[in-house]
């Protein structure tokens, strides 16, 4: 399983509520698009029993500050992270830019394009890509606090609230 998420903006609870569902739910890795804020985050993400990946959000000002804390994790932020884990080839992308988006999705070059931003949680297929936004993670502007599992094996995903 994968763990997806987003737009944490320092909400402590939610954080603590996903590395919770997450742990409980075995994931092999969780993607994070952004929007973490304060290295004081790193306290409750430690808490994973996975490896973590996290791009920077357009919040995310302490850059130098974030990756130095995040570092203890093996994380290193950046703004647009490529990767492939087990037979699957991932971007990860705050989202900030619609367009960017879309052209990362339609590139043929991903199975799966994890993107935030909007903090609206929405699964959709762009050609064989998968386009992930979670949802907001700290329940700022929906009202819910989400996150989404991708499961490898079958290729499907759900969003869920936490």
């Amino acid at each position: 399983m994968i763990g997806i998420m987003s737009d944490s903006h320092d909400n402590l609870d939610g954080i603590r509520k996903a590395v919770e569902f997450f742990n409980s739910k075995d994931t092999s890795i969780v993607l994070h698009a952004g929007d973490i804020i304060s290295p004081f985050t790193v306290k409750e993400f430690r808490k994973l029993d996975c490896d973590f990946i996290c791009v920077f959000g357009n919040n995310d000002g302490e850059k130098k500050t974030l990756n130095e804390k995040f570092s203890v994790m093996g994380t290193q932020l950046e703004d647009i992270i490529s990767l492939e884990h087990g037979q699957l080839r991932i971007c990860v992308y705050h989202g900030t830019y619609e367009e960017i988006v879309y052209a990362l999705a339609e590139s043929r070059r991903y199975d799966l394009v994890v993107r935030g931003h909007s903090h609206i949680a929405e699964i959709s297929k762009i050609g064989a890509t998968f386009l992930v936004n979670p949802g907001e993670t700290c329940g700022y502007i929906t009202g819910r606090k989400t996150v989404a599992l991708l499961n490898s094996a079958d290729m499907s995903a759900e969003i869920y609230e936490i």
